[in-house]
């Protein structure tokens, strides 16, 4: 029913307008019809005069539904029509909206839509086929698309507002906005405005309005509300397109609720060791309105101000707060009552009924536990002049232990840096050695108090030691490096301004004096802390290096004074103007320093040491070559590389047998007392393991003769294992045995023994030597 409601509504007023355009562009027509017929003149000859069309808009419904072959909108001036002319359209919709017939008649072909395009702007105009020129110049015209009621009110999504509970009657609350594309200057497009519920509570008027009603608002009942809201055009009638909202109107809190205490007594239960400052309990508050309209005040009874505190907490509710040490000893209860108030925005608030509680008793019960020493004071500070002392002792700590038990306390230092020790049982504190402030002017550290028990409980204190100056140090020059003398300088001249300086805290005022007269230059003190050096006479020259060195004595007028004498080295400058230094030359002094001398001397010593262990050494192995009986020219590399075999009987180059001979021949040389180095084998029964047992004893041998040069050649060679039938071929034993053998035959053996034979001539000694 809705819809054919709806359709009748569009349809009906498009036929009626439809035919009021017709009637309107027919009598237009005729109008331009007979506004364009062409005069005849007194000669009888027509003429063409310019058309003079009377209309300048056609109007048209949004929505006709065109005919087939176009709908006739309107009507051009056909009086000029002919075969060789012909229409034509230009501008906006021409030739797609609209178009024109031969006779003038100007067709609609399709829905137009108001809201997309209310005018359009076309000209129309007659040209000449043949030649394509215009007859006539262009007339504008505008179609004007008449609306009909073919849209419904709109609303923007999710609408929501707020207020604050209580509020009076009449406030406003928000207001709604519906949009309606139709005319607005006409009833399609105006808006009006109903709520379909929540009447009760608010209000609406035509420009979308929302206030309330009453004043009965309250949160803590509805926080929020849906409102629905109806929006329809064509205000006034019965007919007209609407549209519905549900729009939420959320209720704002104030403070307009007491707080009040959830019960009537609280019981707390705290250790007589909590620190001050700790939180004993939470007191539970009950308060309808929301966290931020919260604003409750809690205060105590008089009884207990001192012990414990109160304020409120993040949600809040009642902290309840230590703030003194309680002590198990003194009192095991504390009863007290606690009170809330608040101060509500709202003039008349809430009723909360008869169970309202603004004040709860608070009962608390002290624990007792085994708590530690407590110092008389969380921390201590003492003072002591630096350097040395009369007495040793700088305080005293005191600490006890308030349980029943009440143990013996002994006092500790742990830091092994502290400058200060305690002692055990009394708490004195005493220094372990001077201090000095310019070192450090200040020591902190604990001391620990201990009950005298296995495991005993233990506290800290805090002691800061603060040293006090006195006047220990003496004055140092200062700005010494600034003072030159140029070569140009006249007489009375200031050469230079110098200072001084104290490491001791409160220094007095500096005096200066010349501790050694000096006839070149002179001291004026300033009486501010600084001295003038002036230029007496001379002449100095950068050319001649001269020392130029004062004595200067500093005093600081302390108690006990302090005197130094410090030197003033001078140097000299040639300066330009204004006594820049342009080049400037100290006193060069000759000679070497203590510690050059100390170094060069070091060195000598050192390659002194080095020479002797030197010769020491190729002495001693010089006195071990003669200690075996033998120059160290005797040692030949032939004998070590004895097991060669060499290149036979015609090598006389390989080895130098001129030793041999000349040992063999000599009757001067003697072998040493007792049997020969390279001779003195011993060799073992020849037995199974004789090798083994031969090495055992060249071991023994080698362990306790000292003076025996380890040849391995000897070892190698001084063995040949068990004797056989032909005898020992070595030759080194040969010397030993005894034996005077012939060896004239040799010479007889041709010239491939020719060597032999001279080495084992007919004329060696029958004295054998070993060699």
């Amino acid at each position: 029913m809705m819809k054919q409601s709806a359709w009748r509504q569009m349809t009906e007023p498009c036929f009626w307008a439809g035919f009021l355009v017709i009637l309107c562009n027919l009598s237009m027509a005729l109008d331009a019809h007979h506004a364009l017929k062409l005069p005849s003149t007194q000669s009888g000859v027509l003429q063409r005069h310019k058309r003079a069309w009377k209309w300048d808009k056609l109007h048209v419904f949004e929505e006709t539904d065109p005919l087939p072959l176009g709908t006739n909108i309107g009507k051009l001036d056909n009086t000029l029509f002919s075969e060789s002319t012909r229409y034509t359209l230009s501008g906006q919709g021409a030739n797609t909206e609209f178009t024109v017939n031969d006779f003038g008649d100007i067709l609609l072909h399709a829905k137009l839509d108001r809201e997309k395009q209310s005018i359009y702007k076309l000209s129309a105009s007659l040209i000449n086929i043949n030649t394509q020129e215009k007859l006539d110049e262009d007339e504008p015209f505008l179609i004007v698309v008449t609306d009909i009621n073919d849209n419904a009110p709109v609303f923007p999504p999710a609408l929501s507002g707020s207020i604050s509970e209580s509020s009076r009657a009449g406030t406003t609350v928000m207001t709604v906005k519906a949009t309606d594309v139709d005319d607005p200057t006409t009833q399609n497009g105006r808006i009006e405005y109903k709520l379909l519920n929540g009447t009760h509570l608010f209000q609406i008027n035509n420009e979308g309005v929302i206030r309330t009603t009453k004043e009965t608002l309250d949160r803590e009942k509805h926080n929020q509300y849906w409102i629905e809201v109806q929006a329809k055009d064509m205000p006034g009638s019965n007919i007209g397109n609407s549209a519905t909202t549900i729009v939420t109107i959320k209720i704002t809190d104030i403070n307009d609720n007491i707080a009040t205490f959830k019960t009537g007594t609280y019981h707390f239960e705290v250790k007589e060791n909590t620190k001050p400052g700790s939180e004993i309990g939470i007191l539970g508050v009950e308060d309808r309105d929301e966290i931020q309209n919260k604003d409750p005040t809690f205060t105590l009874q008089e009884t207990y101000p001192e012990l414990f505190g109160i304020r409120p907490n993040n949600e809040k509710d009642a902290i309840l707060s230590l703030k003194m040490p309680l002590d198990y000893e003194t009192a095991k209860k504390y009863i007290f009552s606690v009170f809330v108030e608040e101060r509500t925005v709202s003039k008349f608030p809430d009723y909360q009924g008869p169970n309202l509680l603004k004040a709860a008793k608070v009962v608390i019960n002290v624990i007792d536990v085994d708590e530690p020493p407590v110092f008389n004071q969380t921390e201590y500070k003492f003072s002591i002049y630096e350097g040395p002392y009369k007495t040793p002792i700088i305080g005293a700590v005191s600490a006890r232990d308030h349980d029943k038990t009440g143990h013996k306390i002994r006092y500790s230092i742990e830091d092994p840096h502290c400058p200060v020790t305690v002692d055990p049982v009394q708490g004195h504190l005493s220094l372990k050695r001077q201090l000095d402030r310019e070192q450090e002017s200040s020591y902190t550290f604990q001391v620990i108090a201990q009950e005298d028990v296995i495991n005993g409980q233990k506290s800290y204190a805090m002691v800061n030691l603060k040293v006090l100056d006195i006047n220990d140090n003496v004055p140092e020059l200062t700005n010494g490096s600034y003072v030159y003398v140029c070569e140009s300088d006249k007489p009375g001249t200031v050469i230079g301004i110098i200072g001084a300086h104290d490491q001791d805290e409160y220094s007095g005022r500096f005096r200066f004096n010349l501790a050694e007269k000096n006839l070149n230059f002179s001291l004026y003190d300033n009486q501010d802390n600084t001295a003038s050096i002036m230029l007496n006479q001379g002449v100095f020259s950068t050319e001649r290096s001269v020392e130029h060195t004062l004595k200067i004595e500093i005093s600081d007028g302390g108690t006990p004074e302090q005197k130094s004498i410090n030197s003033l080295h001078i140097k000299v400058c040639k300066c330009q103007s204004g006594r820049r230094a342009e080049y400037c030359r100290a006193y060069a002094q000759t000679g070497v320093s203590v510690s050059a001398l100390l170094a060069i001397l070091l060195c000598i010593v050192t390659i002194l040491v080095i020479v002797i262990l030197i010769v020491l050494r190729r002495r001693y192995q010089k006195d071990n070559f003669v200690a075996l009986g033998k120059s160290s020219g005797e040692i030949h590399e032939q004998l070590v590389r004895y097991d060669e075999e060499g290149g036979g009987e015609m090598d006389t180059n390989g080895y130098d047998v001129s030793i041999l001979t000349s040992a063999c021949h000599d009757s001067s040389f003697q072998p040493a007392p007792g049997p020969s180095l390279y001779a003195m084998v011993k060799k073992p029964p020849a037995c199974k393991g004789d090798m083994a047992m031969m090495i055992e004893v060249k071991k023994d041998e080698a362990d306790h003769d000292r003076d025996g040069i380890p040849y391995d050649t000897l070892h190698i060679y001084g063995y040949e294992g068990s004797e056989s039938l032909s005898g020992s071929l070595s030759s080194l034993d040969s010397s030993s045995t005894g034996s005077n053998l012939d060896y004239n035959f040799l010479h007889e053996w041709g010239p491939r023994f020719s060597t032999l034979a001279e080495l084992y001539g007919i004329d060696g000694s029958d004295t054998d030597s070993s060699y």
